[in-house]
């Protein structure tokens, strides 16, 4: 999970020891219409990522299991697929990757290979079965996050006025 500091996000695994006073940089209360468009926001992305979720269940899939195989296909270089590089993409634990590509892995959706250089780190790539599977649903995830255009919307709050904000 991504924590919001004041102008920077942290991951979970940094670790975050800011005060929540700290936060909030711009000392003007906010407005109804702000909190209508972070409302809005949040509604939308909310909305998006429960189809996502269910979507994902109906093709056989846990949404985390997507989320690996996703991750793992966006890597250009495979041996960047990394069970380390793969936590701070997923916003997860290590052991939790761990365990995560373990089931994938008796699933039949992705490979592991040691590196040889280091016997430690271990690469991830799809399978075929993997590959398939992750294509289904990207395609499908592509159409959906197309038909958010216009809807799903980050006004800049710090910058514009209420006036400008959001027309009425």
């Amino acid at each position: 999970m991504w924590q919001y500091h004041s102008t920077c996000y942290k991951s979970v695994n940094q670790g975050c020891n800011r005060p929540a006073s700290a936060m909030n940089s711009n000392h003007k209360p906010m407005t109804m219409r702000q909190y209508r468009a972070l409302a809005d926001f949040r509604y939308e992305l909310r909305r998006f990522l429960r189809s996502s979720e269910q979507m994902t269940r109906r093709n056989g899939l846990t949404p985390l299991q997507y989320q690996l195989l996703l991750q793992i296909k966006s890597y250009s270089d495979p041996r960047s697929a990394t069970i380390g590089a793969l936590a701070e993409r997923l916003q997860s634990k290590h052991h939790g990757v761990v365990a995560l590509a373990t089931r994938c892995e008796k699933l039949g959706l992705l490979v592991r290979q040691a590196s040889e250089e280091d016997r430690r780190v271990v690469y991830l790539t799809l399978s075929v079965k993997g590959d398939r599977a992750l294509e289904r649903l990207a395609r499908w995830h592509r159409d959906e996050h197309r038909s958010l255009k216009g809807r799903l919307v980050v006004y800049p709050t710090e910058r514009l006025s209420e006036s400008e904000l959001l027309p009425d």
